[in-house]
């Protein structure tokens, strides 16, 4: 493949590439063709032609699920045990340090991975806990005006349902994040009265014309089924605001004829979810001694057989949650592609990662059509089996039809933040 930082300005027409065929309008698997680029943008025809000996070219990523500002925690608040509990505590002690500076740092750490790496919009979700509002909502919307134009941000509060109510504090958080553009978050999982609050929670929303978006049943507990409650009260309540629901990994744990009927409850209410694959392997089934058995990957495929809007994201980036990960959205399509086995089962699921997230959470599409914006990552690879087999560390990812530079940043910058205080 070409290396594009060789290449001199102008228009080009890279020939001899690989496509999905879902992106270009066509049926089947993969298909060769050529691009044209001119003035940092896909156009429909002409400049100097390269041959690309079947470069595979996506556009650039969308990653809907992700925790910014949990992120690169791991070296000072490591996960003791690995498990979901552990997780939670751990990162509820390190809460004492999530300074202004701290999170903002660790944050920009995160996105510069992301950017290099091929990703053009993300939605984070922010702990608002305890005061944690007023600390990150602020510097979140400072690191959204300097990397616009680079990567697109969302930001969504997060809470425990337990402590939400129609008249606490909460109401403080709701209003900060109208007012810095957000989305409503929330975690469900069983507690008395969880109905009421699902249907408070949405009526914050709705008064202030906001999305909202939940995880749920994060758990193979079979009896936990926060997601059937979310969309009955949605269908009843008729909240039409897009809601989008990540994990949903009890339906897995759920008999069969139950977790489908709570999946066409989903379609009914119009749901979008997004699926976690590798922060759910990491965490689900975890027991000292002992090999797990699930995977804690919700229902995908059943999912997408219903016109359930289906997208997979990051997750946790190297924090008490997942201690991996680098916000590679490639990764996580290569690792659902293994953990949910989606080979052999439709040809278009790269869209989980492209137009299915923009959609869910408003971005502009990723596109291949003539006029769209030239932001593209460029793979040595010309079939899936060559994608995923590497981690493709050589790819090329043009940002307005130029290369940009993907050095990734040292961990070392953030020894400092690692101290004990």
């Amino acid at each position: 493949m070409m290396d594009f930082r060789t290449l001199p300005d102008g228009p080009l027409r890279l020939e001899n590439v690989t496509v999905p065929a879902c992106l270009v309008g066509q049926a089947g698997g993969l298909v060769r063709t050529a691009l044209s680029l001119d003035g940092g943008r896909i156009a429909g025809k002409g400049g100097t032609p390269v041959d690309m000996g079947g470069a595979m070219v996506l556009p650039c990523f969308v990653d809907m699920h992700t925790h910014l500002d949990k992120g690169h925690i791991w070296p000072r608040s490591p996960n003791p045990h690995g498990t979901f509990t552990g997780a939670l505590e751990t990162v509820r002690a390190d809460h004492a340090r999530w300074s202004a500076e701290d999170v903002g740092r660790r944050m920009d750490f995160a996105l510069r991975c992301a950017f290099a790496h091929g990703t053009r919009a993300i939605r984070t979700h922010l702990d608002s806990m305890e005061g944690q509002d007023a600390i990150s909502w602020p510097m979140f919307a400072a690191a959204r005006d300097r990397w616009r134009g680079r990567i697109d941000l969302q930001a969504a509060c997060l809470i425990g349902c337990d402590g939400f109510s129609r008249d606490g504090a909460f109401r403080d958080t709701a209003d900060i994040v109208a007012d810095h553009g957000g989305v409503l978050g929330m975690v469900l999982y069983p507690v008395d009265d969880l109905a009421d609050r699902i249907e408070g929670f949405l009526e914050m929303a709705a008064a202030r014309g906001l999305e909202a978006d939940f995880h749920v049943d994060e758990t193979l507990d079979p009896g936990s089924e926060t997601l059937r409650a979310l969309a009955d009260i949605v269908t009843a309540t008729g909240f039409d605001a897009p809601v989008t629901v990540g994990h949903c990994c009890s339906l897995s744990a759920q008999a069969e004829a139950r977790a489908l009927d709570t999946l066409d409850r989903v379609a009914a209410a119009g749901l979008n979810m997004v699926s976690l694959p590798m922060c759910n392997l990491y965490l689900q089934d975890r027991h000292a001694g002992r090999t797990p058995r699930m995977r804690g990957i919700t229902l995908v495929h059943e999912a997408r057989a219903r016109g359930i809007s289906v997208s997979f994201a990051s997750d946790n980036t190297r924090d008490p949650f997942y201690a991996y990960g680098d916000l590679d959205i490639l990764e996580v399509l290569r690792q659902a592609t293994r953990i949910g086995h989606l080979d052999h089962a439709g040809d278009d699921w790269v869209r989980t990662v492209l137009d299915h997230p923009a959609a869910a959470c408003g971005f502009a599409a990723p596109s291949l059509a003539p006029g769209a914006p030239a932001d593209l990552v460029l793979f040595r690879a010309r079939e899936w089996t060559e994608l995923f087999a590497r981690p493709q560390a050589d790819r090329i990812v043009l940002r307005q039809g130029r290369a940009i530079d993907r050095t990734l940043p040292d961990y070392a910058e953030l020894d400092d933040l690692m101290e004990t205080p």
